[in-house]
């Protein structure tokens, strides 16, 4: 079996490893893939022989979808399982409720992001509705250890976050699932500071300050980060794939960082 994907990126390297583990042959447009994606004839070569197709690129900073702009067509006649990871930022701010894949999206910030969600969706793909994505090299600790680790004065602030193992899990279970949304998300949605706050204690280093957002600086991408407060709800996946985090929470999955990260020197 042969997958092609768009934008092997972080994510999508991870869930490409899974995937060969399995006997899938992987290949895929990128900085770390083989093929070119502004190189129609090859890209129409790969998708000849493919048998899924994954994209993790976002949408453009103009607002256009690059994958189906340039190859929507082409998709639109793959026979092939589709699959697109999205954002849970397509929910907007939900004031700390739950959201599932039945609430209304389109409501926030990333407007282009819900409706290159919306277009794959459109053409059959499983869309995986991802929040805060974190695993090995990309953790809080990792911003404890840089000293780019913030706390923030933000009283009810709730955020969901996602281990990137958990996250090839849930691709590799929806190849056999039927199209739709699925949200996958770890089982305690907390504040960032939690997390900080045990990143600062797995490593023995001082707890940062409470900060205002002026006093933190925060770029302008962050402050909109913090804008919205909601927690996801995971039920769709864990009913209709079959799906369990191996990491429930930020805790276990700060622990397997911290080891993936000894274990390789």
């Amino acid at each position: 079996m042969r997958m092609f994907v768009f934008g092997m990126g972080y994510t999508a390297k991870v869930i490409a490893a899974r995937l060969a583990g399995e006997g899938w042959v992987v290949t895929g447009t990128g900085r770390d893939g083989d093929v070119d994606f502004a190189d129609a004839d090859a890209v129409a070569f790969a998708l000849s022989g493919a048998d899924a197709v994954l994209s993790s690129v976002p949408p453009a900073r103009d607002g256009g979808e690059p994958v189906l702009d340039l190859y929507g067509e082409a998709l639109a006649r793959f026979g092939g399982w589709l699959g697109y990871l999205s954002s849970t930022g397509v929910y907007g701010d939900a004031g700390g409720a739950w959201v599932d894949e039945s609430a209304p999206v389109g409501i926030g910030r990333r407007n282009a992001r819900t409706e290159a969600d919306l277009r794959w969706l459109a053409l059959g793909a499983r869309v995986m509705r991802l929040p805060g994505i974190y695993g090995p090299t990309r953790s809080a600790l990792d911003r404890v250890r840089e000293g780019r680790a913030h706390r923030l004065d933000i009283p009810g602030q709730v955020f969901s976050r996602v281990h990137v193992d958990d996250i090839a899990q849930g691709v590799a279970l929806a190849l056999d699932a039927p199209a739709g949304a699925y949200n996958l998300a770890d089982d305690l949605p907390c504040s960032q500071n939690a997390v900080i706050e045990e990143a600062c204690r797995m490593l023995g280093a001082p707890v940062p300050p409470l900060q205002t957002m002026d006093e933190a600086d925060l770029s302008p991408m962050a402050r909109g980060f913090y804008a919205e407060n909601r927690r996801v709800a995971n039920g769709k996946a864990k009913r209709v794939l079959g799906w369990r985090p191996r990491y429930p929470t930020y805790r276990e999955g700060l622990v397997a960082c911290l080891q993936r990260e000894n274990e390789a020197g």
